[in-house]
């Protein structure tokens, strides 16, 4: 029996438009299972139990990969995250993970909404902030990805730490932030499982993971 902390890692793979979930699910156990042991699934409905009190000890943290452009999730399914982080848990949310903004609450929560992107290309990746700490052990990197572009919630307070280059303009790429008691982090390489290959990519996975598994 396992005694590694248990994440939640919810995804789609029977109905993913996009981003099948186990490609990426590969990739995610092979960053952070030295550390954590990844429950995948596609039920939607463990975002409802989120909310429920022994939740906050039976997962260090939630991580989204869903790819649910066209659908939003129930009130209790919302719910259930809300009081999950807000209550400490953690959310880590990666690429197409943000679809989660089809619900207005889980928007301020990520703290952004994708409005677009232009087409698959090679991207350089780089840092916004000298000495972030989630930037510990990461270096520039480059990689084909999908250059995701995103309208900002005003009212979260965000720090956006990783740019990504298109046109000559600078792009934000990952940000950190708070929800309660909670940590959030969005990072926007993932497309498929090539995405998670650069070396500093893994790198800024396993940070990320860590922070938000942290507890205030």
């Amino acid at each position: 029996m396992s005694t590694k902390p248990q994440v939640l890692l919810v995804g789609d793979q029977t109905d993913a438009p996009w981003h099948p979930l186990e490609p990426a699910q590969r990739q995610l156990e092979s960053i952070l299972g030295q550390e954590y042991e990844l429950v995948g699934t596609e039920d939607y409905e463990s975002f409802a139990k989120l909310g429920q009190e022994n939740q906050l000890e039976a997962y260090r943290f939630c991580l989204s990969y869903t790819d649910c452009w066209n659908r939003s999730l129930t009130r209790e399914q919302t719910a259930g995250i809300l009081r999950y982080v807000a209550g400490g848990g953690g959310l880590l949310v990666i690429h197409n993970g943000v679809s989660l903004h089809n619900n207005y609450e889980l928007l301020q929560v990520i703290g952004a909404k994708f409005t677009g992107h232009p087409p698959y290309q090679s991207l350089t990746y780089s840092a916004s902030i000298a000495d972030h700490p989630l930037l510990e052990g990461v270096e520039s990197f480059t990689v084909d990805e999908e250059p995701y572009m995103f309208e900002f919630d005003l009212f979260t307070k965000k720090t956006v730490f990783l740019e990504y280059e298109y046109e000559g303009r600078k792009y934000p790429a990952a940000w950190e932030s708070t929800y309660g008691l909670g940590k959030v982090v969005y990072l926007q390489p993932g497309h498929h499982a090539p995405s998670f290959e650069p070396v500093s990519y893994r790198r800024l996975v396993l940070n990320s993971a860590r922070y938000v598994a942290e507890r205030v």
